[in-house]
């Protein structure tokens, strides 16, 4: 029998984040709530003590470093332990130094002040800049300067003596952390037996916590509203990382049913080696190829890792946040241009900046709506900002020669707005041109068909592009007429209920009769519950979140096309997406 994980049907309960690290985890809740550290500030007489005292408390930061390096080049690999090289290098800036010694000889501030001052207006220079490197950076200089306070004014070091004795992080029995926020030196010393899963109000599904918390393989989902602080130790939780809903004292039916896509993924991962570099082939040798979801290199690296073929979903907007300006044209050409070197001759399908919705940017002055969901976002926002879209159409360009780049619109309704769109892609190609810039004069051109609209006039679209990928997040909550991060209503948003997947098929069925290919992306693909109607919907790729595409392939090597077909058919005729759910489990238990 093929693999299925069955998706929880939410009831109304649950908490909405930021999915930032795959899995499910369910446990007691342990609450992390450190004291802020207090600093006195004093006049000192005696500067050269007071700076041994600082010099003492770097170089004990510098160990405490250096064996949490140690420690994640075990636990995580070198690559993203050397953050923590970063860290110690920090300690060694002779300028940074030289500035909190004239405060402590000059101005006879105490340590813990002096260097504080100095960190913070670093700090507060490095959120000016544009980089995002140096944006991601202000979280570990932060560590570095808590680390040094922490010593500076007597709080625990927080060495763990052994692997086994709890503190302050790592509870004596498995449990959800639950934080405000967590530093890459906190995240790193994780014990992943103790600590199931992490739920944070702050934080960032790129930061480099979150990718620590991956390479744990700690189930994460930040950006959580505050009032999970206000829970009491030892209630119960689960969390699920690939959706970033938290549910606290959870029914039965959503315990059952994570507990279940929780056994399956465990068990396909420990068959993953021999599968995951296997393309995606059904027993009668129907081949549906398997790409990625990412948000940068670092993603990039993970997909490869789990046997993607290639990237089906680049989500640009991810590098416009946590920063104060747009990135610029060179920046977005670099990044782009990494991406694809890390990919070789793989598939990279680049779509424009989505924003809007779930997902606004505070310098880009988007207006204040209510429901931005159905307002001023993806497309509609880009073409009436060219100053904004014009330099990422460049930088995908120029990165282009050589690498099988494609470029995809987000939230096309209508067929004004994809000629629109492309006659600024035009427009930039020949200014390229006039600069005497090359570029893939061949880069296919798609959309992202997740609005009922563009579903309802696909043929026309059609006849725009080269190719659709079908975003089911945003197709269901518009053929559900349900906000997604509505609590009340979001369970409504299901993309197993038969309306959404007579959109799916529909539009495949236009794509087909126009001669062009056919994706889909979105929460949907990354269920292998799903895999049968994927296949049998007559989909060309799909893409996923990396960790879901050994259970995929899996799947798909248990099935027939023919089966997948008939399971198809027979889902169609149901009448609710829970319907549509008993069928798969049935036919699954079947095979």
């Amino acid at each position: 029998p093929y693999s299925l994980l069955p998706t929880p049907y939410s009831p109304h309960h649950f908490l909405q984040g930021i999915p930032a690290s795959s899995g499910i985890a369910i446990a007691r809740v342990f609450l992390h709530t450190p004291a802020p550290i207090q600093i006195q500030q004093y006049h000192v007489e005696d500067v050269e003590t007071e700076w041994q005292r600082l010099r003492i408390a770097i170089q004990i930061s510098k160990e405490e470093i250096q064996s949490l390096l140690s420690q994640a080049c075990t636990q995580i690999g070198d690559a993203e332990a050397a953050i923590f090289d970063a860290h110690l290098l920090f300690l060694e800036d002779p300028v940074l130094l030289e500035a909190v010694h004239q405060r402590i000889f000059q101005q006879y501030q105490n340590a813990e002040v002096a260097w504080q001052a100095v960190v913070e207006e670093l700090v507060n220079n490095y959120r000016t800049f544009e980089d995002p490197y140096l944006q991601e950076r202000v979280a570990d200089i932060v560590d570095v300067e808590q680390r040094v306070l922490r010593l500076l004014t007597g709080f625990q070091s927080h060495i763990r003596t052994s692997d086994s004795s709890p503190d302050d992080l790592n509870p004596s029995e498995p449990a959800i952390l639950i934080a405000t926020d967590l530093s890459p030196s906190e995240t790193a010393r994780l014990d992943p037996t103790k600590v199931l899963g992490i739920c944070t109000t702050n934080g960032s599904a790129i930061s480099h916590s979150a990718i620590i918390a991956r390479r744990l393989g700690i189930p994460a989902i930040v950006g959580l509203p505050e009032e999970v602080m206000h829970l009491s130790n030892g209630a119960i939780a689960a969390l699920d990382g690939d959706s970033g809903r938290m549910w606290v004292n959870p029914e039965s039916e959503v315990l059952n049913a994570l507990e279940a896509k929780r056994n399956t993924r465990q068990a396909v991962h420990q068959e993953a080696p021999a599968i995951v570099f296997n393309p995606a082939v059904t027993r009668d040798g129907r081949r549906i190829d398997v790409f990625a979801n990412i948000t940068g290199i670092t993603d990039t690296e993970e997909a490869l890792r789990f046997g993607a073929e290639g990237v089906g979903l680049f989500r640009t907007e991810f590098l416009y946040m946590q920063r104060i300006t747009p990135p610029s044209e060179e920046e977005q050409e670099l990044i782009y241009l990494s991406v694809a070197q890390k990919l070789g001759n793989r598939p990279l399908i680049i779509r424009t900046l989505d924003i809007g919705g779930d997902k606004p940017i505070s310098y880009l002055n988007l207006l204040s709506e209510n429901n931005s969901f159905l307002g001023w976002r993806g497309i509609r926002y880009c073409l009436d900002n060219p100053e904004i879209f014009k330099p990422q159409l460049r930088a995908i360009l120029k990165a282009s020669p050589g690498h099988q780049m494609k470029i995809m619109f987000p939230m096309v309704a209508t067929v004004e707005e994809i000629q629109a769109a492309k006659a600024m892609l035009a427009e930039v190609q020949g200014e390229l041109r006039q600069e005497g810039i090359l570029f893939d004069e061949e880069m296919e051109v798609g959309i992202m068909v997740e609005v009922p609209s563009a579903v309802m006039i696909a043929d026309k679209l059609a006849a725009e592009v080269d190719f659709f990928s079908i975003g089911t997040n945003d197709l269901s909550q518009y053929v559900m007429a349900a906000d997604r991060t509505h609590p009340l209503v979001a369970d409504l948003v299901d993309a197993f209920h038969p309306a959404v997947l007579r959109m799916i098929q529909q539009t495949v069925q236009a794509a087909r009769t126009a001669g062009i290919w056919v994706g889909l992306c979105g929460e949907l693909a990354s269920d292998p519950l799903s895999t049968p109607l994927l296949l049998g919907l007559g989909l060309n790729e799909v893409s996923l979140n990396p960790q879901s595409i050994p259970a995929f392939k899996q799947a798909i090597a248990q099935l027939t096309g023919e089966q997948a077909e008939a399971i198809v058919a027979s889902a169609l005729q149901q009448d609710s997406a829970q319907k549509v759910r008993e069928l798969l489990v049935q036919v699954g238990s079947r095979e």
